[in-house]
């Protein structure tokens, strides 16, 4: 099943999407050079959705049994309710890097666990080691995907739920996080809630479950509602890389990002995602963090 999504004026559908991908293994989700192909489920149906970049839009693709209910999602996944034309930064590095990239739109997939997961194995670690155990976790739990492509999809939020805890140790998960897992699949009923409410409150039901604070229900919401305002909250190399782009200062706090952002309040999110998408970085000082091994603690 098949369905053009008219996207008018500029627009960039691997800058939109990208976000979607966890890592360069996820098996989950392949980026090309015009399509981004993606496995997910839809109140526990299983759906596969390709968007290929046309002239004349977006033509999406689905495969499985959720198919036409994503392609009735296809036009808040594909951004087309963001209107970044009413973003004007107030920073001149903003400004720049804002007219260089207008065809970037803030997706709003509604699909909370496909994001909730990731971001849970975020928490308090490196980058490389949570994107490792989601691309292992779900080729090892997970099953294949509907339509012709070679992708994985996660298991249920109620199977994820009934796995123990040290279940995660192989792929290098802690108690503390597997069982943050746990918990929140537990209440797949009322975290599926969460898509049809705003983002505040999505925000504020996700960080009443034990285990999920201000930073996770950001990352989440950032793209499961398309919150363009939205900025996390202790994630340690945006407070440094917002300082670092916006004021030259190579380390900062959540309180100094948050003040130099605020002339871009409404579009604080974006900016973020436009510093992201420009490659900057602040200085590093001292060794990397360690890479945990508690396989067989």
């Amino acid at each position: 099943m098949q369905r053009l999504v008219a996207m008018p004026g500029e627009y960039s559908l691997i800058a939109t999407l990208s976000p979607l991908r966890h890592g360069g293994y996820d098996p989950t989700v392949t980026i090309e050079r015009n399509a981004v192909t993606r496995a997910y489920r839809i109140g526990g149906e299983p759906v596969t959705v390709r968007y290929e970049r046309v002239a004349d839009g977006v033509r999406v693709t689905a495969w499985g049994p959720a198919g036409e209910k994503a392609l009735d999602e296809a036009p808040s996944v594909l951004g087309s309710f963001d209107d970044p034309s009413a973003y004007r930064p107030v920073h001149p590095i903003l400004r720049d890097l804002h007219r260089g990239r207008p065809g970037m739109r803030m997706t709003a997939t509604r699909a909370v666990f496909e994001a909730l997961v990731p971001s849970v194995l975020e928490q308090k670690v490196t980058g490389r080691e949570a994107t490792n155990a989601w691309a292992r976790f779900v080729r090892r739990s997970g099953e294949a995907a509907p339509g012709p492509f070679d992708l994985m999809l996660a298991p249920v939020p109620e199977a994820i739920a009934a796995m123990p805890y040290y279940v995660w140790h192989p792929f290098g998960v802690e108690r503390l996080r597997a069982e943050t897992i746990r918990r929140a699949c537990a209440r797949a009923g009322r975290v599926r809630e969460l898509a049809a409410m705003d983002a505040a409150g999505a925000r504020r039901r996700l960080r009443a479950l034990p285990g999920i604070g201000v930073w996770t229900a950001a990352e989440v919401t950032r793209v499961t509602h398309g919150d363009a305002d939205c900025v996390s909250i202790g994630d340690f190399h945006t407070k440094n890389l917002v300082s670092w782009a916006l004021a030259g200062e190579a380390r900062g706090t959540d309180e100094r990002m948050m003040e130099l952002l605020e002339p871009e309040a409404g579009h604080r999110g974006r900016a973020v995602r436009l510093l992201e998408m420009a490659g900057m970085a602040a200085p590093k000082f001292g060794p990397r963090q360690r890479i945990r091994r508690i396989a067989h603690i």
